[in-house]
């Protein structure tokens, strides 16, 4: 079991730069990639970027060269650098963390990113 919570999101201009932190709590297990989805209504989630726990990265072709994802493990927190903010980024989003020895996935509640135009 686990549970994440994110912080970070809100409101910024297009150009403009938000820091989103994910912290995991409560973890039974080892914890392997994380990472972080988004959605937008009436679009397909999105995979934005993950990061295994040897810090190897991967992101997304929409958002390479602008958003940075790191990790502290032994804060169990995930962190995701947006800079350069366009209003396509506008979304929902969500982190993950998976279970290094089952595979399973956890989900924290969302948080609300808006860029304006």
């Amino acid at each position: 079991q686990a549970q994440l919570v994110e912080s970070g999101g809100g409101l910024v201009q297009a150009g403009g730069s938000l820091r989103l932190s994910c912290a995991a709590s409560g973890t039974t297990f080892i914890i392997g990639v994380m990472g972080w989805y988004r959605h937008t209504p009436g679009k397909q989630r999105e995979l934005v970027a993950t990061i295994t726990d040897d810090d190897s990265t991967n992101y997304s072709a929409s958002v390479k060269g602008r958003f940075t994802v790191s990790r502290d493990n032994a804060k169990n927190t995930v962190y995701l650098q947006m800079n350069s903010l366009k209003p396509d980024d506008t979304a929902v989003y969500y982190c993950y963390a998976r279970s290094w020895t089952t595979g399973v996935d956890f989900w924290g509640q969302g948080t609300q990113v808006t860029v304006s135009s």
